[in-house]
């Protein structure tokens, strides 16, 4: 049964399904979450095109974000009896994916569990899609946990 669960997480009611769905795995199985948050450029670009602020500002603004998130997802872990670390990552040197896919070789994860919008056509096309991408490359299983569109 899977023993190392790595679960992206970005604070988002979609991101938020896929932890609970780790998290009713991990009681299942015995098993611990990775839960890892990638702090991506190109929103830190939208960020500052978007308030002309400087790069430190912002950068140090997604980090507490970040950690915020991070925190949070860990105390819902832990207050349903599931064990949790937590890794705060950049984009510095690759992608999202690039990055989660890293993550789940460094820490051996046995699983990747991702809540995905699972958008089809434009609206994917135009966004991108890092679960794709995980999907497609991962050398773990991968579970999508499709959230509802809103």
């Amino acid at each position: 049964m899977y023993q190392h669960i790595l679960v992206p997480v970005d604070g988002s009611a979609t991101s938020t399904k896929g932890l609970d769905e780790a998290i009713r795995l991990a009681k299942l199985s015995g098993g611990r979450l990775r839960l890892i948050h990638v702090i991506d450029d190109l929103s830190l670009a939208l960020l500052m095109d978007a308030y002309s602020g400087s790069a430190g500002n912002w950068r140090n603004e997604l980090r507490t974000n970040a950690l915020a998130v991070l925190d949070a997802a860990r105390a819902r872990a832990t207050a349903h009896g599931v064990s949790a670390e937590v890794v705060l990552r950049d984009t510095k040197k690759s992608t999202v994916h690039e990055q989660v896919l890293e993550e789940a070789a460094d820490c051996h994860a046995d699983l990747i569990i991702i809540g995905t919008h699972g958008r089809r056509g434009v609206g994917r096309w135009v966004l991108g899609s890092s679960a794709e991408q995980i999907l497609r490359m991962a050398p773990v299983p991968v579970l999508l946990v499709r959230a509802p569109e809103i």
